[in-house]
């Protein structure tokens, strides 16, 4: 069964995906990540990947920045709270991986218009607003 995902295994992910969107304000590590799945670090990435199309980092990177993108729409909180806020400890690190997935900068992110996605209902909001790494960013940042 090399290179296939079994329908254990994928509950068993599931449940670490869902341990990730729940905390990914903590201090998460491949290890942590795979306790949650019942499996080893390394078999836990290469199916995660295998299931997912991406690493159990870059996930639980995503979700920080897609978290991120809703506290800096409400305009209230420093881009240094934002990432501080969603589990990120680096400053330069946090920009850099919100630029490649949203293709603008937290500060330019922050500052611009963000009223259409309020005209929009929260569950289609949600899904436009996801950050992606699959280079949509570059083609449109719309929202």
């Amino acid at each position: 069964m090399l290179g296939t995902v079994t329908p254990e295994d994928l509950a068993h992910l599931r449940r670490a995906r869902d341990f990730m969107d729940r905390e990914y304000a903590r201090p998460l590590d491949v290890p942590t990540m795979a306790r949650a799945a019942l499996m080893s670090p390394s078999h836990f990435s290469r199916q995660f990947r295998q299931a997912y199309g991406e690493t159990p980092y870059g996930y639980l990177m995503t979700r920080r920045i897609e978290r991120a993108k809703a506290l800096l729409r409400r305009g209230d909180l420093s881009v240094t709270d934002v990432c501080m806020q969603v589990g990120c400890t680096s400053l330069g690190s946090f920009s850099a991986r919100f630029t490649e997935l949203v293709g603008e900068t937290p500060s330019a992110y922050r500052a611009r218009s963000h009223d259409v996605v309020s005209q929009v209902p929260g569950c289609f909001a949600k899904r436009m607003t996801r950050p992606s790494r699959n280079g949509e960013a570059r083609r449109s940042n719309a929202f």
